[in-house]
């Protein structure tokens, strides 16, 4: 599984980077207000950070904006991927880009059928909102169990799915289990995923066993 760091926060960025254990970016308009700065050099800047895939957004409601927008998104570096609505509009811009080279996250997916149009539409990736379907007192892990069985059985599907709204631990573990190839993670849910109080247990012991000895492995 893929993990993509869900946020705008150039620092964020910078500082989960260097674990070597991030594949890729997702950015939205709401993630771009909360960092502040310009837009588009926002988006750049990410892109010199992060290798792979940073998704940038188009702010238009109407395809033939958002395949303007898409295009001028995807000059800003190589590895910007477009991200448009699962909307009519914004599946025909997808189609559009797609078929132009441009990679392309169609994104607010909350159904299996929309899933299997965004793929239709050559779809890079797909984000299915977990989080939000929870919100609403469903389970959003039945979404992803059902796009990968679906995805799984169309071998003529090429759209990764990519989850998102992504809350808890549960939900990368629940994913990377039913398949899904990009989770894309709030940075303090990255974190959370070192976290087990049995392992601060035993390396607690294990320094306090080493101490006794007076050694150091650097002598």
């Amino acid at each position: 599984m893929k993990f993509f760091i869900d946020t705008a926060d150039i620092n964020e960025i910078r500082d989960l980077v260097a674990t070597g254990l991030v594949d890729g970016a997702t950015t939205n308009p709401s993630l771009i207000a909360k960092a502040g700065g310009d837009f588009k050099e926002t988006i750049a800047e990410i892109c010199g950070i992060v290798d792979g895939p940073v998704s940038a957004e188009v702010a238009a409601l109407d395809s033939k904006t958002m395949i303007a927008e898409g295009r001028l998104l995807a000059k800003i570096a190589s590895n910007v991927t477009v991200k448009v609505p699962l909307t009519p509009d914004g599946l025909l811009a997808c189609k559009t880009l797609s078929d132009e080279g441009t990679p392309v996250n169609v994104t607010l997916c909350f159904s299996a059928g929309q899933a299997i149009l965004a793929a239709k539409a050559g779809a890079t990736f797909v984000s299915p909102f977990v989080g939000r379907l929870d919100d609403i007192g469903l389970d959003g892990m039945d979404l992803i169990d059902e796009i990968c069985t679906i995805y799984q059985a169309q071998p003529a599907f090429k759209t990764e799915v990519l989850v998102a709204s992504i809350r808890s631990v549960g939900h990368i573990i629940e994913a990377a289990k039913m398949g899904a190839e990009v989770a894309t993670i709030p940075p303090a849910v990255l974190r959370q995923l070192y976290n087990h109080p049995l392992t601060d247990k035993g390396l607690a012991a294990f320094m306090a066993d080493w101490e006794k000895t007076g050694q150091s492995v650097l002598d």
